[in-house]
């Protein structure tokens, strides 16, 4: 049991947080603070969070768990806004997308205060953002990856386990590296791909005229184009390296595929769609009841 949460960041992700550590009776009281008025007040009102806090470091003071919500890019500056109040008694926790970013915004900001961080990705979300979205299950069967550094404490790492497992998420350990390669590829490259269909269909003449015969399939590939302008950005440049390798690997794909009509190949052609096909009929999303086999 906590007696407070700090959460910095009173949107989908931090939101959500709040409210399921409160089902569980994870926390006594939460206190919130959004650069955003009016997102704050509109947590107070749906239960999120108890108490306004008009300022980061002030939504810190009195907590023992602290939760940044906020884009990767603002890391550093918001860990350095509440440095001073950071003990190595209070967990701090982000749920960014990228995490050796973080991990050195971390040690930049914190210096002899960064064991008390423990780097989190809960893979979750919606492609609609704002605390309105928020809700107790949104973390409800998802794995959280967590890339602990050599500096963090034990003591706070085995906490962060605890608190994700009795939310109902499957924990995950990973280097920040290793971690930045593999959602380059099944997360971040997805997203890139479904901004540019949107625009590639948009930018035409007869854009409109496409995009009013779309049907499932158009809206089940596009559907993570909507998702935060602000926030990809960030992952997308904050990442880049490791999505320009996973752009490359992409392009070599498709341009195998083109290859194959071009020349009219029928037989090449079925083979890849056949081996694209096989793969994601055996594919299943793991969950948090999965197996902890990798």
């Amino acid at each position: 049991m906590f007696e407070q949460l700090g959460l910095i960041g009173c949107g989908l992700m931090g939101g959500s947080f709040a409210l399921a550590l409160k089902r569980a009776g994870l926390v006594k009281r939460v206190v919130g603070y959004s650069k955003s008025p009016s997102t704050t007040d509109r947590a107070r009102q749906m239960g999120v969070i108890d108490v306004e806090a008009p300022s980061a470091l002030l939504a810190v003071a009195g907590a023992d768990i602290v939760l940044l919500a906020v884009p990767v890019a603002a890391t550093e500056p918001t860990l350095k806004a509440i440095r001073h109040l950071i003990t190595p008694q209070m967990l701090v926790m982000d749920v960014g997308s990228t995490k050796a970013d973080v991990v050195e915004a971390a040690r930049h900001a914190l210096r002899d205060r960064v064991g008390s961080f423990v780097p989190a990705h809960p893979i979750a979300g919606a492609e609609t953002a704002g605390v309105g979205q928020a809700n107790a299950d949104l973390y409800r069967d998802r794995q959280v990856i967590l890339t602990p550094i050599e500096r963090t404490l034990t003591a706070q790492l085995q906490r962060a386990e605890t608190v994700w497992t009795a939310i109902g998420c499957r924990v995950r350990k990973m280097a920040p590296q290793d971690h930045d390669a593999a959602f380059a590829a099944v997360s971040h490259l997805p997203h890139l791909l479904a901004f540019a269909a949107m625009n590639a269909v948009t930018g035409q003449a007869q854009g409109e005229t496409f995009l009013g015969l779309g049907g499932p399939g158009f809206r089940d590939f596009t559907r993570i184009a909507g998702a935060d302008p602000v926030m990809w950005r960030d992952i997308l440049l904050a990442n880049r390296e490791e999505m320009m390798r996973q752009s490359q690997a992409f392009q070599a794909a498709l341009a195998e595929l083109e290859a194959a009509m071009q020349r009219g190949d029928a037989a090449a052609l079925e083979a890849l769609i056949a081996r694209a096909s096989q793969a994601r009929s055996g594919w299943q999303m793991p969950t948090a009841s999965s197996s902890d086999a990798p």
